[in-house]
């Protein structure tokens, strides 16, 4: 006679929450408190944790650079225009020497600046200084020398807090943390992949919103101690802002939405000027 596989028993959900629990504690008692850069003029004082080493990560941005550079260059977008490649260049070399205020060892970093030839009006800065600016976010924003350091600074901003090592490692955690909760509760792939959706939703969202803020405002103190009126920073996003055609609610964004950023950034420019007219004599 056939025997009929046992069917698995559901576990009591007190259960499955007191193990969902304590995966999320192991993942996070592995991480690394730390403290990424100095508070600067503008203090900021919160600390990080990481789960995945600085080196792994410069690696692994060296190796995406490399190739968003190769792909660029085969399609013949690759620093195309000279006036607009010696413009970027220069401005970042001013903002470069500034970053040793938050820490000491960026100076030395490897920095590479590039232009790409697209209409999108983005900009990046990978971890350990490597940056790309598109084309398409000075010509169609108009921005001046100091609009666009505005832009530079919040990019380098993000590689010296090493937000992107930050994300990775949430990100790890989660992934440690619903492999465990898929193995518990007998989840399918499919629903593995929607409860990560909504991990990312809950967890990465406002963090996310708290790393843009941060940009903005070491990139802020970044151009004014560079000599850039920050001032600056509010008109770009004044910019940014009447270049949007539509923009959803800040709740719903990774970012914040302009207007709180112009808000936040005004309040913040007090700070910072005494930098910018120390820098200018």
């Amino acid at each position: 006679m056939t025997r009929l596989a046992r069917l698995p028993q559901a576990r009591p959900r007190h259960l499955v929450g007191v193990a969902i629990g304590a995966l999320l504690s192991l993942a996070l008692a592995a991480c690394a408190t730390v403290q990424t850069t100095a508070p600067g003029t503008i203090g900021i004082e919160r600390r990080q944790q990481m789960l995945v080493s600085e080196q792994e990560i410069d690696g692994a941005a060296s190796a995406a650079y490399a190739k968003e550079l190769d792909t660029a260059r085969v399609a013949g977008h690759l620093n195309t225009d000279p006036a607009l490649l010696a413009r970027v260049r220069r401005i970042s070399e001013r903002l470069i020497p500034q970053t040793a205020v938050f820490r000491p060892d960026a100076p030395a970093w490897p920095w590479d600046v590039n232009v790409q030839a697209t209409a999108e009006l983005n900009a990046y800065c990978m971890p350990g200084g490597r940056i790309m600016v598109y084309s398409g976010l000075v010509e169609k924003l108009g921005l001046s020398d100091a609009e666009l350091a505005a832009v530079i600074g919040h990019e380098m901003a993000h590689a010296l807090r090493e937000h992107t090592r930050e994300r990775v490692s949430r990100a790890y955690a989660q992934g440690l943390v619903l492999a465990g909760v898929a193995a518990l509760t007998g989840l399918g792939q499919a629903a593995t992949e929607l409860a990560g959706r909504v991990s990312d939703v809950t967890f990465q969202l406002p963090h996310s919103r708290a790393q843009e803020e941060e940009a903005d405002v070491i990139g802020l103190e970044l151009m004014a101690r560079a000599g850039y009126d920050p001032d600056a920073a509010v008109s770009v996003w004044r910019k940014m802002a009447a270049s949007e055609t539509s923009a959803p609610p800040q709740f719903l964004s990774t970012h914040p939405s302009s207007g709180s950023r112009i808000e936040d950034l005004q309040a913040r420019v007090p700070v910072v000027r005494p930098l910018y007219e120390a820098a200018r004599h």
